[in-house]
């Protein structure tokens, strides 16, 4: 795991070799371990690497080969590198480390862009190609692994998080996208790639490589998609428990052999966490480490899931840590987790996972994660909404979803940000994109293809990246989410959602955890609004830079500051919050900059 960046020059000019160090000192957090450079004809390539595979020097990079003419960046991990080292050396290939690294390099030069289909894992990727003078830049299917670019006639810069293009050219746009502004606050942070909300900045879709050449032209190809459709094979119930406990074990247990360093899990105290430490155990694992984080009760809310997390730690005997967090640790820190995050975020345990890394990262060095199963196993609650709803067109999906309607937009930002409902139009197009049998079907697809990617996928990595740790998530395996995408929703929807994984859990798990009725992370501070915690949001929202940025209608936030706690979105998200948030992240990493 780590930071990758590089610029290619269009001009007939050498790369500034300063760029990229100002990138790379960006990018330390996610790769503490060492760092690397390379310079040659109009490429640069910066590289900061946190070291989980092939702990050796032979690993660095970027990695070389001068003979092929290719240099290589690389951020992830390659689950299936031993079956692909083991192919390449059949066909004569040899090889000077033991990491995935280097497969990735002989195997551009063995199979050159086609190669990108036969990885499977989570990375993003940089290839110099000066034989063919062209960058190739590459994105995981789910988009596990962040890849930021910024182009203009002159120059391409790429990176790991935008913060290192930002600080890379202070000439870059960093003016508001206007679409990408209606899709974040209709869609609880997410912008879809390619956009991000900075005009200057845009991001390789999930699932796809671009290759740029020399001239600045860049050719998109997508090399997966995830239909939903039934096998040819009828499949009864215990068929599917069968299937699907035997696909999430296999991708529990290569994301921990696959590591050089130990592995621990993050134990929420839901099914899912719960059920990576039940099947680590199973497949013996001993001196599992396990991390649990809670805060602050509310009168209306508890704020941690101890009583279930203990009785998982206890079940599989594990080496359990909690952080509990009090109200007057989160404030001082927000401001930090923040300034971490490549793009802003709404959820409310951001916070959350960017204090847990902090104290994981003491002990290991990696970590597996239950994200995702909720979008692959029909966890949430308004998917049997849409499921059984007979609307038409996207109020199907927008009005169980959409955080403000396209009317409450208009009303929520200054005249200049106002467009048309750009949001509905483009989850149709998604929608309409995905080869499906059924309707909850097509919104489950795009949900694994597109919204997870930049709500609880990108939380998850730059929270926990920002003290060099690295997540792992199961639960979006490919060969799982293939396996679930076929999946009838009747396999899904029962007993309030992911009822294949609590039929496999029962008897595993404690029963308290597998009959515990769906829980959403909480923290009852940033939902209840109340004290210093709306003061802070207050001064956010009222001082001088926001009132001369002018982002909001004065007298929408003015609405939300009078009745704080009133107005909450359709996911329960509080409005006020996602104010305050894209303008406390917009404080912290453009206006410091």
């Amino acid at each position: 795991m780590c930071g990758i960046c590089g610029e290619l020059r269009f001009d007939a000019t050498m790369p500034d070799a300063a760029v990229v160090e100002r990138m790379k000192v960006q990018l330390k957090k996610r790769g503490p371990d060492s760092d690397g450079s390379y310079i040659d004809g109009p490429v640069a390539l910066g590289h900061r690497r946190l070291a989980i595979i092939d702990l050796s020097d032979k690993a660095a990079q970027p990695m070389i080969d001068e003979v092929a003419g290719v240099v290589l960046v690389f951020n992830g991990t390659i689950y299936n590198y031993p079956e692909l080292r083991k192919q390449l050396q059949s066909l004569g290939h040899r090889f000077k480390s033991t990491g995935d690294t280097e497969v990735i390099l002989r195997a551009y030069i063995e199979w050159g862009e086609a190669c990108i289909q036969r990885l499977q894992g989570m990375f993003a990727i940089g290839i110099w190609d000066s034989k063919n003078k062209t960058v190739l830049l590459a994105r995981d299917r789910t988009g596990i692994k962040p890849l930021y670019l910024s182009q203009t006639p002159q120059r391409l810069l790429f990176a790991s998080n935008t913060q290192a293009l930002i600080h890379a050219d202070d000439r870059l746009d960093t003016s508001i996208d206007a679409v990408a502004l209606h899709n974040l606050f209709s869609l609880h942070a997410v912008v879809p790639a390619p956009r991000t909300v900075i005009n200057g900045i845009r991001k390789v879709k999930p699932a796809h490589y671009l290759i740029i050449n020399a001239d600045g032209k860049v050719t998109e190809k997508r090399y997966w998609t995830l239909t939903a459709k039934r096998p040819d094979t009828k499949m009864s119930e215990q068929d599917w428990v069968v299937a699907v406990h035997d696909e999430l074990r296999r991708a529990v247990e290569k994301r921990v052999k696959i590591a050089d360093v130990p592995v621990g899990v993050l134990l929420s105290g839901g099914i899912d966490s719960s059920l990576l430490v039940g099947l680590l155990a199973e497949a013996g694992q001993k001196g599992l480490k396990t991390f649990s984080v809670g805060f602050e009760d509310a009168p209306e809310e508890k704020g941690n899931e101890f009583e279930y997390s203990d009785a998982v730690a206890e079940r599989f005997e594990t080496e359990h840590h909690q952080l509990m967090v009090s109200n007057d640790q989160v404030l001082p820190r927000l401001p930090e987790a923040f300034s971490n995050m490549a793009e802003p975020m709404f959820g409310q345990d951001t916070v959350a996972f960017y204090l847990l890394s902090e104290v994981v990262s003491k002990e290991v060095k990696v970590v597996q994660s239950g994200q995702g199963a909720d979008e692959v196993f029909g966890g949430y609650f308004w998917y049997p909404r849409m499921h059984h709803s007979i609307k038409k067109g996207i109020n199907r999906f927008s009005d169980e979803y959409f955080d403000r309607d396209h009317v409450e937009y208009l009303e929520t930002v200054d005249k200049r940000f106002h467009t048309e409902d750009v949001t509905s139009r483009l989850m149709q197009d998604l929608l309409d994109e995905v080869e499906a049998d059924e309707y909850l079907d097509r919104v489950m697809a795009v949900d694994v293809g597109t919204l997870i990617v930049d709500d609880p996928v990108k939380r998850v990595d730059n929270m926990t990246m920002a003290w060099g740790l690295e997540a792992r998530v199961p639960f979006l395996d490919t060969q799982l989410v293939e396996l679930a995408a076929s999946m009838p929703p009747e396999m899904k929807l029962p007993d309030g959602g992911k009822h294949v994984l609590k039929e496999l859990s029962r008897g595993f798990l404690p029963d308290s955890v597998v009959n515990r009725s769906k829980a959403y992370f909480p923290m009852p501070a940033l939902k209840y609004v109340r004290g210093e915690f709306l003061a802070f949001m207050k001064d956010i929202l009222l001082c001088d830079s926001a009132r001369q940025r002018g982002l909001y209608n004065p007298a929408y936030v003015e609405k939300l500051l009078t009745d704080p706690e009133g107005y909450h979105t359709r996911l329960q998200g509080g409005k006020l919050w996602h104010l305050a948030a894209l303008e406390l992240w917009w404080q912290q990493n453009i206006e410091k900059h």
